[in-house]
């Protein structure tokens, strides 16, 4: 099956394969991403579809970005909307976390799953890092790749990765970090019961494995997977072990 990409009311995303029986999964990548957060195993799967998009303001998508994941959240849902796509398994890795969280709680009727990879029931941002972005840019971008990566991940990762935040306006990267810092959802996350795996790499320094383990015990029969020797960016720093993680949770949605 080709994979595939388009765009719908602006926003870009790619198809892994055609929509048809099968629950599709949403990828939704963190502050400063776009859909190449995700590593290609993930991307391109063929045993069910994925859509992996690019968030308003980031990547190939128009508009501009968002200061709350609300707003975030609601584009997710005019692209499943256009997509007449009535429910989905939504993943998030960090802000996308966050926006996965939101529509497992506002709009549950369109989740058939919910994957939540590096993130949690609250984001606070580190001042250094809003009152860097636009102070100097380059140096926090940096800062923030130290932070998301492990200490031995592959330079060619961190490089990319290093890339498309940069290519991302400061005042986007900016409005993803001040909506991540206004996150809460600590008090409320334990409403939704649906399907649910936390996923979270051992040496996370941006949001540690406790975040996932208080996921994993407020909302109610969800699993945790740590992955040994991985940081923020575990998808990208162990792929294989990720991806496998969830292709058995979409295996258990047929």
């Amino acid at each position: 099956m080709p994979y595939f990409t388009f765009k719908e009311q602006g926003v870009f995303f790619t198809l892994s394969s055609a929509l048809d029986d099968h629950t599709p999964l949403v990828l939704i990548h963190g502050a400063g991403g776009n859909h190449l957060s995700w590593p290609p195993n993930m991307r391109h799967a063929q045993e069910y579809p994925v859509i992996a998009l690019d968030l308003p303001g980031h990547g190939r998508s128009a508009g501009a970005g968002c200061e709350n994941l609300s707003d975030y959240a609601r584009a997710v849902v005019a692209l499943l909307d256009e997509l007449a796509i009535p429910r989905a398994v939504i993943a998030g890795h960090s802000m996308g976390g966050g926006v996965a969280q939101l529509l497992a709680l506002k709009q549950a009727q369109r989740l058939s799953g919910l994957i939540l990879v590096s993130t949690g029931a609250r984001l606070t941002v580190a001042a250094r890092i809003l009152d860097g972005i636009h102070t100097d840019f380059a140096a926090t971008v940096d800062l923030i790749l130290e932070w998301a990566f492990a200490p031995d991940a592959p330079a060619d990762l961190v490089g990319a990765a290093r890339q498309r935040m940069l290519d991302v306006a400061p005042d986007v990267l900016y409005g993803d970090f001040v909506a991540c810092d206004r996150f809460d959802v600590l008090k409320s996350i334990g409403n939704w019961s649906g399907p649910t795996t936390a996923i979270c790499g051992e040496l996370d320094r941006v949001t540690p494995p406790k975040y996932s383990r208080c996921l994993a015990g407020q909302i109610e029969d969800a699993t945790l997977e740590i992955v040994p020797a991985a940081g923020h960016m575990v998808m990208l720093e162990r792929a294989e072990a990720v991806g496998a993680a969830v292709d058995r949770f979409m295996g258990a949605m047929k």
